[in-house]
Formats: structure tokens, C-alpha cells, sequence
């Protein structure tokens, strides 16, 4: 038995294999690096004439997204689908949820499914912590983004990007730049990087919208774009999230794209061979030049093609993982 911290002991089984995933925060290095590997293991399936393998056939994973995102509900669809698992996908947003039914109620009626897995996305921070905290033993959760608190499975493919075109985490600097205050994005790319053994993570934004405490994450913080992006590897571009925005927090959308935007001039500042990534969707003119998000330097359709396989690599380890804790739990009992 692998004794757990406090962080991690929901996401994981007592032979710390994934159960859920909820957040990076906690996880050991090993298991990122195996999300990693068994990810990369299933780029492969994309270039088959036949899409599928037979790893999760007879399990049933349902989609319960509360709040829209094309990109991330598509991807798990279609991940679960390669693992010719059966889909179900719920719109929430348009739900009895929406009229009144609390989070509990709903997670009671999804039980009455008598689904494997859940994949969940909500706009309220720590929902998929609450859901994974009160659903029958038997269930997976695996958070698709919650609030400002976490998107663990953007991060992986984020850090599988990363690892395919840069290598070793050990030797790289790594900039994330923007609305790093709204962004579960950046909170689980930095505690990702950090885990991964990156020595050098820098985030690049107005002071309005960096985060209280962002020093914990071991950062390096910069406001200004050219001396924040000086011969760095990694340039991740965040979306600017005006629906999450108090008033004032920034000036305008130009202004912020002149002093914060990626430009053909600021990323000069970035070694020559850098990479630019965004989770996006992207506002091109605002966060970063359209002729950079379409250039040579650009990895952004890649990391979608590396969401798919990152999606399914937690699917198949989280099923893994539930299955042989609801074994250790049988033998328990008797």
C-alpha cells in the first residue's frame, strides 16, 4: 500500500493508481509521467484505418458539462469512442439543473444511470471535488474544468505538447502569459510544470490580473512581455476571460494586446526555436497575432490532436484504477 497525502488520497486507489482526476495538486511525478507515456501510446490509434480498441468496451461514460465547451466535451466524446466505451453526453446548461435542482439532486439521478464514469465540467470551483466526495464508490469522476480552480486533463496535454516537441522538463523556461487571475488553465500548468521538475516557470500579466499567492506555485512573475519571454522555450497564451471579469480589472482589449499580446516583436525576446501554445478558443488581435497562431512556431492544432489521446489515457487509468479499488474493497469485506 502507497500511503497518500491528504491532496491526492480522493484521486487515488490505496495501490496509488488514478480513481478520479480531479486536480494536479498532489499527485506524484510517476503518475503524471505514466498519463504522459500511456497518452503518447495512444497517438498511434488516430493514424488507424479503424479508430477503435476494445479497452473500455461495456462501460458507460457519461459527459455532464453544466457549462459549454465544444473542444473539451468533443474530445472526451471522441476518446471515449476510441476505447469503444458508450457515450452519453448531457447538456446541463439546459437541464432541470438549470431550474432550480441543486448539484446533489442531479448527482442523485445520475446514479440511477448505473454509469461507470462521469466526466464533469461546472462553473462553481471544487464541484467535481463535491461530486467525487458523495457518488457510489463504483464511479469515476474526472474533472473537465471547474470554475478558476483546475482543468487537469488541458494541463496533461499541454505537458505532453510540451514533451514531444522540447523533451526534458528538467532544461527548459516555460512562460504563461495573460489572465493568469481567471485561468484554471494556468493554475494546473503551473503546478504540472512544477511537478515535472521544470526549473524555470514565469507568468507574464497586469498586476490586476495575477493572483493573490501566486508565489506558492514557485513562479517568477513578470509585467512586462519582452523581459518575461527572454530566451524562453515555452510560450502558452491564455484566453483573456472578460465573462469572469470585474469592471476594471483591465483598460481595454487593445491596450492589453499592446502591452501583453504576442507579437512577431515580443516573441523575438523567446529563443528562436520557441514554441507557442493556447488552450484556447483564441481572440486573435488580442492575445496573440494571427500570423503567430497560423506560423511554423505554433503547436495549437497539435495540442488538440494530443487532447484526444491525453483524454484517453485518463479514461482507461481512472477505469483501471476504480476497478481494482471496488476489488480491494470486496476483499475487505469478506
Amino acid at each position: 500500500m502507497i500511503p497518500l497525502n491528504a491532496k491526492c488520497q480522493l484521486q487515488l486507489n490505496a495501490h496509488g493508481q488514478l480513481q478520479h482526476f480531479l486536480s494536479i495538486d498532489g499527485l506524484p511525478r510517476r503518475l503524471l509521467t505514466e498519463i504522459l507515456e500511456t497518452a503518447n501510446s495512444f497517438l498511434e490509434v488516430g493514424g488507424m484505418a479503424v479508430k477503435n480498441i476494445p479497452l473500455l468496451n461495456g462501460k458507460t461514460i457519461c459527459n455532464v458539462f453544466f457549462e459549454n465547451s465544444t473542444r473539451t466535451r468533443t474530445t472526451f466524446e471522441i476518446a471515449a469512442r476510441r476505447l469503444s466505451a458508450d457515450v452519453i453526453t448531457l447538456n446541463m446548461s439546459t437541464s432541470s439543473a438549470s431550474k432550480g435542482e441543486t448539484l446533489l439532486d442531479t448527482l442523485r439521478n445520475l446514479q440511477a444511470m448505473a454509469t461507470d464514469m462521469f466526466v464533469v465540467r461546472h462553473s462553481h470551483s471544487g464541484a467535481a471535488h463535491f461530486i467525487a466526495e458523495h457518488i457510489y464508490p463504483q464511479v469515476s469522476i474526472i474533472n473537465g474544468g471547474d470554475g478558476q480552480h483546475a482543468h487537469p486533463t488541458q494541463s496533461m496535454l499541454d505537458m505532453l505538447t510540451i514533451r514531444r516537441h522540447k523533451g526534458d522538463f528538467e532544461n527548459i523556461s516555460v512562460a504563461i502569459v495573460g489572465d493568469i487571475l481567471h485561468s484554471r488553465v494556468a493554475r494546473s500548468n503551473m503546478l504540472a510544470l512544477k511537478t515535472l521538475g521544470c526549473p524555470d516557470i514565469r507568468v507574464i500579466a497586469p498586476k490586476t490580473l495575477l493572483p493573490i499567492g501566486i508565489g506558492q506555485y514557485g513562479v517568477k512573475i513578470y509585467t512586462n512581455m519582452n523581459q518575461g519571454l527572454q530566451d524562453v522555450d515555452v510560450v502558452i497564451m491564455l484566453r483573456l476571460q472578460r465573462e469572469r471579469m470585474a469592471a476594471g480589472l483591465l483598460p481595454s482589449e487593445g491596450e492589453f494586446y499592446q502591452i501583453f499580446g504576442l507579437t512577431t516583436a515580443s516573441l523575438a525576446s523567446a529563443k528562436p526555436n520557441a514554441i507557442v501554445m493556447h488552450p484556447g478558443p483564441i481572440n486573435r488581435g488580442v492575445e496573440i497575432e494571427s500570423t503567430l497562431a497560423d506560423g511554423p512556431q505554433s503547436v495549437i492544432l497539435n495540442q488538440v490532436t494530443y487532447g484526444t489521446a491525453v483524454r484517453m489515457a485518463v479514461l482507461y487509468m481512472a477505469m483501471q484504477g476504480q476497478t481494482i479499488h471496488c476489488q480491494l474493497q470486496q476483499e475487505n469485506t469478506h
